[in-house]
């Protein structure tokens, strides 16, 4: 039942080194000469511009820069970022339509909070005008809120 195990050891005197690799083994046009790739049209290619209303669009961007300034009075966070936000968008011509939620019905800003965000979406340069849908459907939970307004409220 103990069987041994053996380990055969074998002893030399000296190892052969591999061969050494030769700069003299690879052409100048390999090592010096840059070769031609793939990536020489899409680095040439200019980027498109955004337009305006897309997401990474100027005025776009404007809005939800807007909109984080604005912060729920009984939370230390800005409404984007609480996940109040449910959608922003803006047409060519500078309408912008958001649509938001409260934390729930009963809130006290529930009269204010919408007229807030459209006049400070109303104020973004290149937004003509701004127009506010309050919904409750899908209702609001602390699952929307970014992860900078989880850590900020202490829930990461």
């Amino acid at each position: 039942m103990n069987e041994e195990r053996k380990i055969a050891v074998e002893e030399v005197e000296s190892v052969e080194a591999p061969p050494k690799a030769r700069v003299e083994d690879a052409s100048p046009r390999d090592t010096f000469e840059r070769k031609r790739d793939y990536l020489e049209g899409f680095l040439a290619k200019k980027p498109e511009p955004h337009p305006e209303g897309q997401p990474g669009g100027d005025v776009y961007e404007a809005v939800v820069d807007a909109l984080k300034e604005i912060y729920d009075p009984e939370i230390p966070v800005n409404i984007y970022d609480l996940g109040l936000i449910y959608g922003v968008e803006v047409t060519e011509d500078g309408h912008a339509v958001v649509t938001m939620t409260l934390t729930t019905p009963h809130c006290p800003v529930a009269e204010s909070m919408p007229a807030e965000v459209e006049l400070r979406v109303g104020a973004v340069p290149g937004v003509g005008t701004s127009e506010v849908n309050l919904v409750w459907d899908p209702p609001w939970d602390p699952q929307k809120m970014s992860d900078d307004a989880k850590l900020e409220l202490g829930m990461l």
